[in-house]
């Protein structure tokens, strides 16, 4: 697997991050890392035909969270080279199908996307999660809901990462909690009694026309192996549950109490 790091900046997170990911997959294309300025800049992944793009902002490849953020990315690559129906099927397509004949606002629009982002994470992550730890993951998870929680947009993000509720939006919010549960307990990272669950308890209550106990479900038992049909149908329902949900004032139970 070849990691080149282009520009001045710390080379070890992305070496480290890559020995971990060779100890159980591998990718085809060589990586390119693109440390950029702007601190604010998201990490996001690039595919190319010839190549992976790793754009990662100087702030956040020298933060704690680095070899962890580049394992991450390194995982939606190799999604994308599998053809992996979470990293191949069109979102647009999607919501087409889903919200056909319906008036909906932009804001709900966004919340979609970030619900088919979501899917994407819990298939990455259970590549980052077969071969790193998780502790770092399940306290950003846990931080980031709080800053949600407690609607504070004066409090940055961690470097690299954005907050899971970037205005604190209490339905999209509540969709968020049950994503953070979800990837926790699909990989077991979290004891009954963990403050997760108070704070997905308190997203969820936020929001009783979410259907939190769904959305917790939908995520967490996503098929490890699906094909595009049935990935397809699984992102349509997940759709029109929240849009759906939304309009009619659905009123789910939180898991926790």
């Amino acid at each position: 697997m070849n990691v080149r790091v282009q520009g001045p900046g710390p080379t070890s997170p992305f070496l480290s991050a890559r020995d971990l990911f060779e100890t159980e997959h591998d990718l085809s294309l060589p990586v390119e890392v693109r440390l950029r300025d702007d601190p604010d800049e998201r990490t996001w992944a690039g595919h190319y035909d010839d190549r992976h793009v790793l754009n990662i902002s100087r702030q956040a490849a020298s933060s704690a969270m680095a070899r962890e953020l580049a394992l991450h990315e390194f995982a939606h690559m190799a999604r994308h080279e599998q053809e992996h129906p979470s990293h191949t099927q069109s979102t647009e397509e999607v919501l087409y199908l889903a919200l056909a004949g319906k008036s909906v606002e932009r804001r709900k629009l966004a919340h979609c996307y970030q619900i088919a982002n979501h899917m994407k994470d819990i298939y990455a992550d259970d590549i980052t999660l077969a071969v790193g730890p998780g502790q770092k993951l399940l306290s950003f998870l846990e931080s980031s809901l709080a800053l949600a929680l407690a609607d504070r947009p004066e409090t940055p993000s961690r470097p690299g990462f954005e907050r899971l509720s970037a205005s604190a939006d209490p339905e999209i919010t509540a969709v968020n909690a049950a994503f953070a549960l979800a990837l926790a307990e699909r990989h077991e990272l979290v004891d009954d009694d963990h403050r997760l669950y108070d704070l997905a308890h308190a997203a969820a209550m936020d929001a009783p026309q979410v259907d939190f106990d769904g959305f917790n479900q939908r995520f967490r038992d996503l098929a490890r192996d699906p094909d595009s049909s049935a990935y397809r149908q699984v992102l349509v329902d997940a759709t029109r549950a929240y849009v759906d949900g939304s309009e009619s004032g659905h009123s789910g139970r939180p898991a926790a109490d």
